[in-house]
């Protein structure tokens, strides 16, 4: 088996690449990307390929990376693969499951159907996936497989914090933070979120709860805007908290987010490695090491 990856995902696809080598020598390549001055990409793949072959891609800024993803793809096949994996930590266009204004795309119905006739398996952690719930249905591949990675998180957050409050900064966090929570004893709580924009968001804190003297934790599945995460650290910080950090699966952080949440002071930001950030301290490998093994 070979895993190929773009630049970006050198490391993370290296250390996939080890944690499948328990059993059997495989070994990470990079895709041969050149772009021409008009924006068109050439890409090529190593040869020869073997007949099993992962390509890893996480989908962060997706408008740059689907075409190269889907000709590396096809070259793949071509040039004899058999079996073909893609292994995407973030899936992108997952949120717009439905057409909220006539005339929308049903984004998620089409770069779903793309991805399942370009691979024999798609695997990804923690989609964001509102209305469908199982990654199937949003990517009909022979096998779609949704891992989670709050295990991990639940470990990492164990090791640095003694008696955390986890907070999940919105309705939408519920499942998040009772899965990390989930056989640790971690107290939780859910903020409520009103946003009046894609910029502008405020969260009330729930009333039942005394956060003063807390460590407090955010947790997110995805930090784009940031917008959210700021909100909820300041009231958590209003309330009394003794500290104030945040977990988060996806590391998106748009524009300024990255810069914002630094400047707001939290104690720590910490990010799984599914898109590679500065945040990252939980490595992926293993877990998508697991799911390879279960698409073979």
């Amino acid at each position: 088996m070979l895993v190929l990856n773009f630049p970006a995902d050198r490391g993370p696809a290296s250390a996939l690449a080890s944690a499948l080598s328990i059993n059997e020598s495989v070994r990470a390549a990079d895709l041969l990307l050149h772009r021409f001055p008009d924006g068109e990409s050439r890409v090529s793949v190593p040869v020869p390929l073997p007949e099993q072959v992962v390509i890893f891609c996480s989908l962060n800024q997706p408008n740059e990376k689907l075409i190269e993803l889907l000709l590396a793809a096809a070259t793949a096949r071509t040039n004899g693969v058999k079996r073909l994996i893609l292994v995407a930590p973030y899936l992108c266009y997952m949120r717009q499951d439905t057409a909220f204004h006539p005339g929308e795309a049903i984004s998620q119905q089409v770069i779903g159907q793309l991805l399942a006739d370009a691979f024999d398996a798609v695997i990804t952690v923690d989609p964001h996936l509102h209305r469908v719930h199982q990654l199937k249905h949003a990517v009909p591949a022979a096998k779609a497989v949704a891992l989670s990675a709050t295990a991990l998180m639940g470990d990492f957050i164990a090791s640095c914090i003694d008696k955390p409050l986890l907070l999940g900064p919105d309705e939408e966090s519920q499942q998040w933070v009772d899965a990390i929570a989930s056989g640790r004893g971690f107290n939780v709580a859910v903020a409520e979120k009103l946003r009046t924009g894609d910029s502008n968001v405020s969260v009330r804190l729930p009333d039942d709860i005394t956060f003063a003297g807390r460590h407090i934790v955010l947790v997110d599945d995805m930090a784009s805007t940031g917008r959210t995460l700021l909100a909820a650290a300041a009231a958590a910080k209003a309330a009394g908290a003794a500290s104030v950090s945040a977990i988060i699966t996806h590391a998106l952080f748009a524009g300024d987010a990255w810069q914002r949440l630094q400047a707001a002071e939290l104690d720590a930001i910490w990010s799984t490695d599914s898109i590679s950030h500065p945040s990252n301290v939980i490595s992926l490998a293993p877990l998508l090491a697991e799911g390879v093994t279960a698409c073979l």
